[in-house]
């Protein structure tokens, strides 16, 4: 994640901003500027444009889900007219289809959180260049997010043909601790989360020819295989006898398809990781994502830049008493699979 700056004082601020902590304009933020810009009032707004870091108030506002989900990206309107009827949703809420109710407080406030962490990972889709193609575009396997409360209902979190279903007690700390600990698992975020069911999206987008599929068995396996028997063989017997030499997860283990998931995320989570330690200074300027690094030489300066980088952020939060940041092992199997994820973003987002 870039450093964001206040384009009116340059005030350090966050990606959730909306509003300057210094000299309180209001900001939005753009996804096709990839900045947080001021919503100027009509007579200091740029006349075409914004290369000053400001929108015109008349023409940009925020998504109509600013209170509902704290979201605080730009929305274009018609020249100041007023909007009525559906809600006016910026590029992530958009993707949105389900959501809880409005008299449903508590799911409300899991909604926020999970939107928060969507609007992460479409930032971060941008920034890698990979299509983002929604239902509107393509009704049968466009992309949408089912974010729904589990609390009168049960919600499985899963994909299925471009829709991505999110059981929300994930934004519950104690529930998802809890399963953490059930299924002996080292990490589980609402961002991980995002990251792995999108990779489920992105294969149909991504391995979409003979050779990248012939590519994909070669490293993951079949990917057509029996799933339910999978996913029973995986719950009664567990991970195979030594999976973390080929494995990023014993998850990875269970199927070929959760295995390029489990691995598409994580290309993602050490992404975004180094862009962010790109932008403080803790990683060159080349480790940025709006730098592409390109064929097989890039990914190994990704790797090279990672392994140090998450060696020493792990040390960090050991001495502050915290488990590991990224506590996981690459072996060479599991870097050769990331290998492919990185070549076919980059040939979709080329």
């Amino acid at each position: 994640m870039r450093d964001f700056t206040c384009p009116n004082c340059g005030q350090q601020l966050a990606f959730e901003n909306s509003v300057c902590l210094s000299c309180s304009s209001p900001l939005g933020f753009s996804l096709a500027d990839r900045a947080l810009l001021v919503i100027s009032d009509v007579t200091t707004a740029e006349p075409t444009g914004h290369p000053g870091g400001a929108v015109d108030g008349r023409r940009f506002r925020l998504c109509d889900n600013l209170h509902v989900a704290q979201c605080n990206w730009l929305v274009q309107v018609s020249d100041g007219a007023t909007v009525s009827g559906s809600p006016v949703l910026c590029e992530s809420c958009h993707l949105t289809r389900t959501r809880p109710h409005d008299f449903d407080a508590a799911g409300l406030q899991a909604f926020a959180e999970a939107e928060a962490a969507k609007r992460r990972l479409i930032m971060e889709l941008a920034e890698l260049g990979l299509p983002i193609v929604g239902r509107d575009q393509n009704p049968d396997t466009g992309l949408a997010f089912d974010l729904l409360s589990s609390a009168t209902n049960r919600v499985t979190t899963g994909h299925k043909n471009g829709v991505i279903t999110l059981d929300l007690a994930e934004a519950h700390d104690p529930h998802r601790e809890q399963l953490r600990i059930e299924m002996d698992e080292p990490y589980r975020t609402l961002l991980g989360h995002f990251r792995h069911e999108i990779g489920h999206y992105y294969f149909a987008v991504l391995v979409a020819d003979d050779e990248a599929l012939q590519r994909f068995r070669g490293l993951f396996g079949d990917p057509f295989a029996d799933y339910q028997a999978a996913l029973d063989r995986h719950y009664s017997e567990g991970p195979p006898p030594g999976w973390d030499g080929s494995y990023v997860s014993s998850y990875a283990a269970m199927h070929a398809a959760e295995d390029w998931a489990e691995t598409f995320a994580h290309y993602l989570h050490i992404r975004d990781t180094l862009d962010t330690a790109a932008a403080f200074g803790f990683a060159p300027a080349g480790a940025t994502l709006d730098r592409p690094q390109v064929g097989r030489a890039g990914f190994d300066k990704i790797i090279d830049l990672w392994l140090p980088l998450a060696w020493a952020l792990n040390m960090v939060n050991r001495s502050m008493g915290h488990p590991d940041l990224y506590p996981f092992i690459l072996p060479d199997p599991v870097l050769e699979k990331m290998r492919l994820v990185h070549e076919l973003c980059g040939a979709a987002a080329g």
